[in-house]
């Protein structure tokens, strides 16, 4: 069996290509099904962010699992696989456990050290349990993965300080607006009309940001207005008017700065749609989502600048550099992580001996019990046939201790696979009795 993880993120793929490949929680479960229908897939989990889609697999054989993973990427993206693949990466076996742990702990993120990917890590693996298309394997690596992700931002300050998704973007803002005055002293936003479309978390975070940086009022839009209000009152500090999706074009035209969060699958803001709007002022447009809230075409409208989540990188890049060196010591953690995965793994190729031996060390047990108990007789209390029989699995169990924590110890294989072979013949375990 092998360890597998093919995908693509904002490393190999333009914003156009991922938001092809994003699957939403409401296609996880068939996405599920359709690559465990695939023969050679034992185990499957897929990560699927505005950043990244990947999917981690437990398969038979490495090349057929392979094709297998890329021919659904394919289908599923409406992508020649021959356009898709050069946006590809994969990683085998303590590759792919070291990328997931890297993942995990934000050493992989546009924003390094973001906390959020954990969650979404944390999510996979929920998922994957939910629809039952991981097992014992992928269910280790998972729950060591977000163990390595809590311990990196515990032990280290890689977190301290992060930039997130949505505090990028409000840094971005700050940017396009006004010249910098440097990392703590960018230009406010307290005279800026603000518009927030979508009420999830990345907007919860994004309203958070904005107040800090001096937003003073600013309007939120959602498709269901309820959430929308729910969320406006859990900022009674900052003055928020909560409306439907249906009142969008009428704050456009309002707003100088609009941010976009949404589930929606298509783009909802597009060159027509300024268009009629009229505009006679400039709007900023900041979309986080993926796929993109707002076209590409926008950008033709002379009142318009927009921007999406590939343009974060400008902002990234001035925050990078001080957690640079953080992140060598995250990575050790990291190694050390996938050290004890690994060899945890390598422990598996002694269990059916483990299994052997003690199942024939049980029939034992119990045949050497049934003859004890039945030369006591009728007189032996069930008190006493407990006891003894407590007594015979505790030896059992004495016993195999030993010898079991030797089979299971870190060593190389050529070593394990000798011990076993000792094992194996002294109690004749290949023989079929």
């Amino acid at each position: 069996m092998h360890i597998v993880v093919v995908g693509l993120s904002h490393r190999t793929a333009p914003v156009e290509v991922r938001e092809k490949l994003s699957i939403p929680d409401s296609s996880i479960k068939d996405s599920l099904i359709s690559l465990k229908n695939a023969s050679e897939i034992l185990e499957v989990s897929i990560l699927s962010t505005c950043n990244r889609l990947e999917i981690y697999t437990l398969v038979k054989d490495v090349n057929i699992g392979l094709s297998s993973i890329k021919d659904f990427l394919a289908n599923y993206s409406k992508i020649k696989l021959d356009e898709l693949e050069p946006h590809l990466f994969d990683f085998r076996q303590e590759n792919a456990v070291l990328h997931l742990m890297k993942v995990s702990a934000g050493l992989d993120s546009l924003v390094l050290g973001e906390g959020q990917i954990l969650s979404q890590v944390k999510k996979m693996m929920r998922i994957g349990q939910d629809y039952q298309s991981t097992g014992p394997i992928l269910n280790r690596l998972l729950t060591q993965s977000i163990s390595a992700g809590k311990k990196v931002r515990s032990e280290t300050n890689l977190g301290t300080g992060a930039v997130s998704i949505s505090s990028a973007a409000v840094e971005l803002a700050q940017l396009k607006i006004g010249q910098s005055k440097g990392f703590d002293g960018l230009v406010t936003l307290e005279s800026e009309k603000v518009l927030v479309v979508g009420a999830g978390r990345m907007s919860r975070l994004l309203i958070t940001h904005l107040q800090a940086k001096g937003c003073m009022n600013l309007t939120l839009i959602n498709r269901n207005k309820d959430r929308a209000i729910a969320l406006a009152n859990d900022f009674p500090n900052l003055k928020i008017t909560s409306r439907g999706l249906d009142d969008l074009d009428h704050y456009l035209i309002k707003s100088t700065l609009v941010f976009t969060s949404t589930a929606s699958e298509r783009p909802f803001i597009d060159k027509s749609r300024i268009t009629n709007l009229s505009l006679r002022n400039t709007i900023k447009l900041i979309d986080i989502g993926v796929p993109r809230n707002v076209s590409n075409d926008v950008k033709e409208h002379n009142y318009v600048e927009s921007y999406d989540v590939d343009d974060l990188q400008e902002v990234v890049s001035r925050n990078q550099e001080f957690r640079k060196k953080i992140a060598e010591e995250a990575e050790s953690l990291i190694k050390e992580e996938r050290v004890l995965f690994l060899e945890w793994w390598a422990s598996l190729e002694a269990v059916p001996i483990i299994n052997k031996l003690r199942s024939g060390l049980e029939n034992i047990r119990k045949e050497e019990l049934q003859k004890a108990l039945s030369r006591m007789g009728p007189d032996f209390s069930a008190r006493e046939r407990k006891v003894v029989e407590a007594l015979s699995k505790g030896i059992i169990n004495k016993i195999l201790h030993t010898p079991v924590t030797k089979l299971r110890s870190p060593q190389s294989r050529q070593e394990r696979q000798e011990s076993l072979k000792v094992v194996e013949k002294l109690f004749s375990l290949t023989e079929e009795e």
